[in-house]
């Protein structure tokens, strides 16, 4: 064999020198620092001036997010997956589709701001510093979880994020009413930014046939409100940035509704497509999707090429996958753990189990 491999390294080299030299052609790319993109007007609710109509994109700036957006998309499409194969059970809701409403937001606040939304939460926990790593590891539910394996999809938790929340609506006041929790807001101008994502149905509902008026960010009444292009990052991110300012003002609330739109069914024992065509989903896919419209915006004002953005997928897709087999191959919590993390600052005390003679220990 080597004997083999050093003629044909011979012929080879004989054969290069016999004939004429070629030229060598180097190519460079100029990149572009910055652009500016013209963004969708939102609908403006007792407002007299909304955010601006155009927005400034860096490169840094574009990649982060494209990479932000694009490892949702692909940790959404794993859940699916697991889900199927029954590493996931229970509740599991994605967000596939939804990817510029929690990537923008996170874009126009703050680390040190406070989030707190319901379940269909996994790209929120992604873009609050929650690794992919222990979001699929909380959905299989193992102790690697961002919740130890106790929360699944809809309670997950990190500093500064508190968790979806499964009960419908009760994320606004935690336990009351929305309007409610408009109403307190309002008369104690807190700083308290108010979001619907707005993906067209509730459950298998389309929204025409459940609201007498789908202007849902007037429903705050009193509140001013903003109607967003949901599936433009950018759009968001300027929407999000102006509400912030708003409130940090010392103003009070602030209402926005995110158009946007979900691939997958409401939840997975929901195809999807009993109350909606597979065209309108193709259509929407075709057109409007958040990371094909940051790719092309991208692409096209030379902030990145389409090879560069090949590689970043190429990475995001290994991301995943390693992710993937941590959740699946790391251990379930021990049963004498159950009532641990109850309390974050607590001596241990005794909770009771099934029955009044079961005791476990909660440690913080």
């Amino acid at each position: 064999m080597r004997k083999m491999l050093a003629a044909f390294v011979s012929r080879v080299r004989s054969s290069v020198v016999q004939k004429p030299a070629r030229r060598v052609l180097v190519a460079s790319y100029n990149y572009s620092n910055d652009a500016t993109f013209d963004i969708k007007k939102c609908d403006r609710y007792l407002l007299e001036q909304g955010p601006p109509v155009s927005a400034v994109l860096t490169r840094q700036d574009g990649l982060k997010y494209y990479r932000m957006m694009l490892v949702i998309r692909r940790m959404e499409l794993k859940a699916d997956q697991l889900y199927k194969q029954k590493f996931i059970r229970g509740f599991c809701h994605l967000c596939d589709g939804q990817e510029a409403c929690c990537v923008g937001l996170e874009a126009g606040i703050n680390p040190s701001d406070h989030v707190i939304t319901s379940y269909r939460a996994h790209g929120v926990c992604y873009t609050r510093g929650i690794s992919v790593r222990s979001i699929l590891a909380e959905l299989t539910g193992r102790r690697g979880g961002c919740a130890k394996g106790k929360g699944g999809s809809m309670h997950m938790y990190t500093k500064n994020f508190y968790g979806g929340n499964g009960i419908v609506g009760a994320q606004g006041p935690l336990g009351g009413q929305i309007a409610e929790a408009f109403n307190m807001a309002a008369l104690w101008k807190l700083p308290c930014i108010f979001i619907c994502e707005n993906n067209l149905y509730g459950m298998g509902t389309s929204i025409e046939r459940a609201a007498a008026s789908t202007d849902y960010y007037k429903r705050g009444g009193f509140i001013p409100g903003l109607r967003v292009d949901g599936m433009d990052f950018l759009c968001v991110r300027e929407a999000t940035k102006f509400a912030a300012d708003y409130c940090r003002s010392g103003k009070g609330p602030f209402l926005m509704e995110l158009q946007t739109y979900r691939y997958h069914g409401h939840s997975m024992s929901d195809p999807g497509i009993s109350y909606r065509t597979r065209e309108e989903i193709k259509n929407i896919r075709s057109k409007s999707d958040p990371i094909m419209l940051l790719q092309d915006k991208m692409v096209n004002s030379k902030l990145a090429t389409v090879e560069e953005l090949k590689e970043i997928e190429a990475e995001v897709r290994k991301e995943i996958e390693d992710a993937a087999q941590f959740a699946t191959a790391d251990s379930e919590p021990p049963l004498e753990e159950i009532g641990h993390h109850i309390f974050s600052s607590e001596p241990p005390f005794e909770v009771r189990g099934a029955n009044p003679w079961i005791k476990f220990k909660s440690i913080s």
